[in-house]
């Protein structure tokens, strides 16, 4: 079995599939994040910059912040004018009170908050803005949260999921999808004002195209290559069943977002 850390690494093995498949935020989510007169922001954990692009047009002055060195040459081929550095969540190589903003797309379930909140906190200035988000297919429908299930690796990986609690009907795939995407910060954060929101919208995919999108996630770029193919195969009958004869799906998608503003410091500290 993979550990946490080996399974958060794992997306750099299909960077170049990661940025061509992968949906980006609504830009209804973005412009609810980017507070207003933001001129500096980071976008921590950053991968292949999907997120960092949409803040393009938004914000003066951008800084992508990802440890994977696969994920940063992407993101550094794809995205012009923005600053592309290494580091981690838990590790920022920003100066203090140096940013307006600081956004985490799809990454805030792998960092450690212990960590990473007081170094988010070190890099905002005073009243910057901590913003969280998730974009992926809304589970809503039930041949949607389906896939969830049919993604499954092979029978054995199976079992010891099952038996450590993953979920096994649509109803269960979005109540651990609703407990994934809850932000809940250290007792003595200096973060105030959180708000949660969503915003759903619709891509015309491939079903080929949402095939790839569904290996980029870590439960299959880490499964047995038999594992992976069994899962893959049953996903594509699916969706080609959804498609009803066509090569395409409609796929229901949603940013699920969270905001918080970070308070004061105490007199005398960097502002």
């Amino acid at each position: 079995m993979e550990t946490i850390g080996e399974m958060a690494g794992s997306f750099g093995r299909v960077a170049e599939s990661y940025d061509r498949v992968r949906p980006g935020p609504a830009p209804a989510a973005v412009d609810w994040l980017v507070p207003a007169g933001c001129r500096s922001a980071v976008d921590l954990a950053a991968g292949t910059g999907l997120f960092t692009r949409a803040l393009l047009g938004r914000v003066p002055e951008i800084t992508a912040v990802e440890p994977d060195g696969r994920m940063r040459a992407v993101l550094a081929e794809r995205t012009g004018g923005v600053r592309v550095l290494g580091g981690r969540g838990e590790a920022i190589p920003l100066p203090d009170a140096s940013a307006d903003a600081v956004f985490v797309s799809t990454a805030w379930h792998w960092f450690d908050p212990a960590l990473a909140v007081p170094e988010i906190a070190r890099v905002l200035r005073d009243g910057g803005r901590l913003g969280v988000i998730w974009t992926s297919r809304d589970r809503a429908g039930d041949w949607v949260a389906e896939l969830d299930l049919l993604r499954l690796p092979a029978v054995p990986g199976q079992a010891r999921s099952r038996e450590a609690g993953e979920p096994r009907t649509a109803d269960q795939v979005r109540e651990k999808l609703d407990r994934h995407h809850r932000v809940t910060l250290p007792p003595d954060a200096p973060f105030g004002c959180a708000e949660a929101g969503s915003f759903t919208f619709t891509r015309v995919m491939d079903v080929n195209d949402v095939v790839d999108w569904l290996a980029t996630s870590s439960v299959f770029i880490t499964a047995s290559p038999g594992g992976r193919q069994a899962g893959l195969a049953r996903c594509r009958l699916a969706l080609l069943a959804q498609a009803a004869g066509d090569s395409r799906v409609e796929m229901p998608l949603r940013s699920w977002c969270w905001r918080a503003d970070r308070v004061p410091r105490a007199t005398g500290r960097p502002r």
